[in-house]
């Protein structure tokens, strides 16, 4: 039983990972935050754009990371 919840705990830390890992190598943001163009408004809307592209991404991450067998 312990080593179970050890393995669940490490699946959910993988998981959580590789979601930040996905959105920050999503995100352009060498583009946005170094250009004196883009105002405000429109970077919140590129990061909500963003943030809603990463998340079909992110839950097939997880599912896979869950059911491994799913990917074959």
């Amino acid at each position: 039983m312990p080593s179970r919840m050890m393995n669940r705990k490490a699946k959910a830390k993988l998981i959580i990972l590789l979601g930040i890992i996905w959105v920050i190598i999503t995100l352009p943001l060498p583009w946005i935050v170094n250009n004196p163009e883009v105002s405000e408004s429109q970077f919140n809307t590129i990061l909500g754009i963003v943030g809603v592209m990463s998340i079909p991404f992110v839950v097939l991450g997880v599912v896979w990371t869950l059911k491994p067998e799913l990917t074959t």
